[in-house]
């Protein structure tokens, strides 16, 4: 029986390799606006596709919100037609200036960014209002990740601070909870809950005498099922797009489907129980323990042992049967780092590959 993976035009691709497939990308967007009734509450993350072609797919979807991480991605956004862009980041340094001047270059975009102190806050608004603009932007809560963000408690203090600021203008609340990913969901709901409770006191405080725009955009995957049920929150899932193991495992009540793989050829057999393939810390996440790198849909008992920058040993069955040449399909268990590695993907429509779409915001510049 033929596998949904299987591409018949195998030979005619180099490995290793990152192929996407077409179909299923456009099914995991179908699902993802089944779990909002109104798009306009969906702000995707494209840190994990970095594709204007397949950025270009959810606007065709009717998703004209986007959320990223690197100026890059914002380009790459504006290139594929985004409405409204947030960079999901905090602008210090030359990050400052170059999203001014990727303001300028297109003005059809609006685009929007993080903070979460005063002193950077006044540095933006001078940098903007010396050149005549005024940058959107939200402010960036702590709830628990400990990663950046003021609390929701210091918060308001922090906004009110920004009123008088004539280069910049708060426009909104942004809460990212990545910490939580409890697999039972009713813990994760939890949990997802106690951390947004003070998100939704601050909200209402600040909406007491705001004028003008104001939006609360919350979570990232794992908690996307919980915020997308709440009133006038934006969600922002990445990994939706592509899906990997790392969530299928987790994340179980989330019907996305892999649609990114990594395929790979055994060049060597060194022992009778060990196979050594071309995927290399340069061509898979290696972030985690070495037996949560890649998971091979047509050899799934095969054991990632050791690795290196160029090759990655497998433990086999010291009766298998493979051989030189043959070549495995690999599910990532972390897809966005993954595609990070490649500047291109090979696309399959219907088992077969007929074209090639650049990860154009791998690259930390297009030409801003």
């Amino acid at each position: 029986m033929r596998e949904w993976y299987d591409i018949d035009n195998i030979e005619e691709i180099d490995t290793p390799a990152l192929v996407v497939y077409l179909d299923r990308v456009k099914e995991n967007i179908r699902v993802l606006k089944n779990f909002v009734p109104d798009t306009s509450r969906l702000r995707p993350h494209v840190k994990t596709n970095k594709s204007e072609e397949v950025s270009k797919l959810i606007i065709d979807a009717g998703i004209t919100k986007f959320k990223c991480a690197t100026i890059s991605e914002a380009e790459m956004l504006a290139l594929a037609g985004a409405k409204d862009v947030l960079l999901a980041y905090q602008p210090v340094g030359p990050k400052a200036t170059r999203l001014l001047a990727l303001k300028e270059k297109y003005p059809a975009t609006q685009f929007s960014c993080l903070i979460d102190n005063l002193e950077t806050a006044n540095h933006l608004s001078d940098i903007f209002m010396n050149a005549n603009q005024r940058i959107p932007v939200y402010i960036d809560l702590n709830i628990g990740m400990n990663r950046t963000g003021v609390t929701p408690q210091k918060a308001y203090t922090l906004y009110l601070g920004c009123q008088t600021l004539k280069g910049i203008m708060v426009i909104g609340l942004h809460a990212y909870d990545g910490h939580i990913r409890e697999t039972d969901f009713e813990l994760r709901t939890k949990h997802s809950d106690e951390s947004f409770a003070p998100v939704e006191i601050l909200a209402t405080k600040i909406l007491k005498t705001h004028s003008g725009p104001f939006t609360v955009i919350a979570g990232g995957t794992p908690t996307f099922p919980i915020h997308s049920k709440r009133k006038d929150v934006e969600c922002s899932p990445g990994t939706f797009i592509y899906w990997d193991m790392g969530y299928q495992r987790i994340l179980p009540e989330q019907p996305f489907v892999f649609a990114a793989l990594v395929i790979t050829r055994v060049i060597s057999k060194p022992t009778e129980d060990t196979l050594c393939v071309d995927l290399g810390h340069k061509s898979i996440a290696s972030e985690n323990p070495i037996d949560s790198r890649v998971f091979f849909l047509n050899a799934p008992e095969l054991q990632p042992i050791g690795h290196s920058e160029e090759h990655m040993v497998v433990r086999a069955p010291a009766t298998n049967s493979y051989k030189v040449g043959d070549v495995l399909y690999g599910v990532p268990f972390h897809i966005c780092p993954t595609c990070a590695l490649y500047d291109s993907a090979w696309i399959v429509e219907n088992n077969h590959v007929r074209q090639k779409w650049a990860i154009s915001s791998r690259n930390r510049t297009i030409t801003i």
